[in-house]
């Protein structure tokens, strides 16, 4: 049987994690509604999803400082909120002894 991801909102971390942030930067480049948090994707669908964020970021060198100011704005918006929300369930973004 195939893994499914659990979902951005049930995801380890609190979505702080590497499909995690495929699935905000999905949402920054309009490619999946942000009431989508991919619950029960197979693997094929998000490298699917994290070939197409891929390709949005090369455009821009992978910086969100070269992002166009509209692109720039939601993905503080989204980075930020899913940062103080992790925070807020638990989440410490410094490393360990095993990371």
């Amino acid at each position: 049987m195939e893994l499914q991801y659990a979902g951005l909102h049930n995801d380890q971390n609190f979505g702080m994690t590497h499909l995690g942030q495929i699935v905000k930067d999905g949402w920054v480049f309009g490619m999946i509604s942000e009431d989508e948090d991919c619950a029960g994707w197979s693997s094929a669908q998000m490298q699917v999803l994290y070939e197409k964020v891929y390709g949005e970021w090369e455009k821009y060198g992978h910086l969100p400082s070269h992002l166009p100011d509209d692109l720039r704005e939601r993905y503080m918006r989204i980075h930020e909120a899913a940062i103080t929300r992790a925070r807020e369930l638990g989440w410490d973004p410094e490393l360990g002894d095993d990371d």
